[in-house]
């Protein structure tokens, strides 16, 4: 078979999910999880897309084409830790690329003595509880106007669910059931994550039933609970993070990282501090492990010096 017969060519994204199945494993070769599976086809697409967008394919890619990457919205946001983690997996694939034939090169070998693992993962961002007590009770008045209605209702989707800013971007009007007793939202199974249902805090309540009732009259094509377009576009990454700015900015919060994040891991710490396990919690979460627990809870209780 010739370099342009090569299914990594002509349909990458199933090459990648065949190589996985069959060979792809980790440094002590032992065989990738399912979840760790599904994550590295999810991080995989992700880069071709971006290749894909520069002109270029898996088998001609360099360390220009990682840096770009490196510089799109998404990628300013990477942690140092997710960008290792990416590195990790360019030089797998390409190490295997190189032996198929595809590849005569490794570019993401000379990034691998540049990229370290975070000497300690920084402490989650978080509201206190005066604070989040504040915006609560800021919430519970859904005001009049359609965009500020619906910004109160995405925070209170955030800060009284836990849910991320991918669930709430893939939410449906048929999720959200704000009169049922206790009101909660359906959280759709996604990746690793399976469907769950999370209850809504008393203070979501009322944005949440005023925006369903809101949106259900609006003349918007599809199924999405939350879009900024009449068309039905799902909302991006940027204008969460200018809603979310916007509503901590109105309670005075302007001393944390103004995301989607920041109110999970509130979330996750008002759960932890009534008292809820940590396993319990990360299951509200949709969390396979009790990682961000462990650092949220470390917070509350930090650990002797």
């Amino acid at each position: 078979m010739t370099q342009m017969d090569s299914p990594w060519l002509s349909n990458p994204a199933q090459a990648y999910q065949d190589w996985q199945a069959r060979e792809a494993a980790g440094a002590d070769r032992r065989p990738f999880s399912a979840r760790s599976i599904i994550q590295h086809q999810a991080m995989f697409e992700h880069f071709r897309r971006h290749l894909l967008a520069r002109g270029t394919t898996i088998a001609s890619f360099g360390t220009a084409d990682v840096d770009a990457f490196w510089q799109t919205p998404n990628g300013r946001t990477y942690s140092q830790a997710t960008r290792m983690r990416y590195v990790k997996l360019l030089d797998r694939l390409c190490r295997h690329l190189v032996f198929a034939g595809v590849r005569q090169d490794n570019p993401a070998a000379a990034l691998l003595s540049t990229e370290r693992w975070p000497d300690h993962e920084p402490t989650p961002q978080f509201l206190i509880e005066t604070v989040d007590a504040r915006l609560q009770a800021y919430l519970k008045t859904p005001p009049d106007d359609l965009a500020s209605l619906r910004s109160h209702a995405i925070v209170a989707a955030f800060l009284g669910t836990g849910i991320t800013a991918a669930e709430a971007r893939a939410a449906h009007c048929s999720d959200l059931w704000p009169d049922a007793t206790p009101p909660y939202l359906v959280v759709r199974a996604h990746g690793p994550r399976d469907v769950r249902t999370m209850h809504l805090a008393s203070f979501a309540v009322p944005a949440l039933r005023a925006w369903s009732t809101r949106r259900a009259a609006l003349p918007i094509e599809g199924e999405l609970l939350f879009t900024l377009n009449p068309d039905g576009r799902p909302i991006t990454d940027m204008s969460f993070g200018r809603i979310v700015s916007e509503i901590l900015n109105a309670v005075g919060a302007t001393d944390v990282e103004m995301s989607p994040r920041t109110l999970r891991n509130t979330f996750c710490r008002r759960q932890l501090l009534a008292g809820r396990p940590r396993d319990e919690v990360s299951q509200m979460l949709g969390l396979s492990s009790n990682r961000t627990c462990d650092r949220v809870f470390a917070t509350i209780h930090p650990p002797a010096t």
